[in-house]
């Protein structure tokens, strides 16, 4: 090696034992100063995980938007009558006695309620949240959304303010199903597919008599608590394992041999909704001539504005939201205890 190339050596040698800049080497006594190293050798995930939670009024209730701020929604009814001792107009060869048509209209009233929440975005958060690439006001404008629906939710099943929802209208007769063979318990958990089978039955049957056997009026669909539903997706209709219970049903009930095509759906709304805390089986016809309700101001951002006390912009979110509004009260059935 000539003196030069070994001069250089030395020289690159020391250099590393001291440090470039002469600070000294790091070796694993110092490896810890590379800490500050942590936060650019993160991966990290740009997802923001939002919380857990449902929100199924869009599938079980159809809503109507539009309407403005109003206080109340209607509906107009007529009921038919003829006077007379022949009702029907039918005549013989010397009847003489032709029964008068005669039209009763009356006209229901349902509650709008208002909502509103403020999204508030603090200046020196806003600047702040910039630095590392999101937006303050999305996250919160996702929260106040996500709020809105939650809001939709509890009315269309519970009601508000008095008015009932889809799972508790006192106006509707609720009844309690058959027990078992054995004659010990109702719980779908103790019957056999046959016995389940009959008490979704019922359901239709009873919505369908109800409604003049008005095939219209028969219930296409039916909510049960989620515990229910997992049992019946889960157990065979026999050893054969050939298909669940929920199959079953699906395929063998009166409402497939009429053309309805009737829908069964887990709702947690339906758990201890029944009389004495029991759970409750609902079934209705999910159909805007026989019940839906309304937005009559969907949310919207009304007014955006600055704060210069709290250092902050705040935007009102506002809407309105209508209660369940059963047209027909025959097309809709409870049945407790399942």
């Amino acid at each position: 090696m000539r003196v030069v190339d070994k001069v250089a050596k030395a020289t690159m040698d020391a250099m590393l034992r001291q440090g470039a800049n002469g600070f000294g080497a790091m070796d694993a006594a110092t490896a810890g100063g590379m800490a500050f190293l942590q936060g650019e050798l993160e991966k990290r995930d740009p997802k923001v995980r939002e919380p857990l939670t449902s929100v199924t009024w869009m599938r079980d209730i159809v809503c109507k938007t539009g309407g403005g701020f109003v206080d109340f929604t209607s509906a107009f009814n007529v009921n038919y009558g003829t006077s007379g001792a022949n009702m029907l107009g039918l005549m013989g060869g010397e009847t003489t006695a032709i029964p008068l048509m005669q039209a009763d209209l009356s006209k229901d009233l349902w509650p709008v309620f208002g909502w509103s929440n403020i999204l508030k975005v603090p200046f020196m958060d806003q600047q702040k949240m910039q630095q590392v690439g999101r937006s303050l006001d999305d996250l919160l404008d996702k929260g106040i959304r996500l709020n809105w629906s939650k809001a939709n939710d509890l009315i269309v099943y519970q009601g508000f303010g008095g008015s009932p929802g889809i799972v508790n209208n006192s106006n509707i007769t609720a009844v309690a199903v058959a027990n078992n063979a054995a004659g010990t318990s109702k719980l779908w958990k103790n019957k056999t597919p046959d016995e389940i089978l009959a008490d979704f039955n019922q359901v239709l049957v009873n919505t369908w008599a109800a409604s003049e056997y008005d095939i219209t009026g028969m219930a296409n669909h039916i909510l049960i608590p989620p515990a229910q539903y997992a049992d019946i997706c889960n157990r065979k209709v026999s050893d054969a394992g050939n298909c669940s219970i929920l199959t079953y049903l699906m395929e063998n009930n009166i409402g497939v041999k009429q053309g309805v095509d009737v829908q069964i759906f887990p709702s947690r709304w339906c758990k201890a909704a029944g009389a004495a805390g029991v759970d409750r089986m609902v079934g209705y016809v999910n159909d805007e001539d026989r019940l839906y309700f309304d937005q009559t101001v969907p949310i919207n951002r009304a007014m955006t504005a600055p704060d210069v006390k709290e250092a902050a912009y705040l935007t009102l979110y506002v809407g309105q939201i209508g209660v369940p509004k059963f047209l027909y009260l025959q097309p809709t059935g409870y049945f407790d205890g399942i």
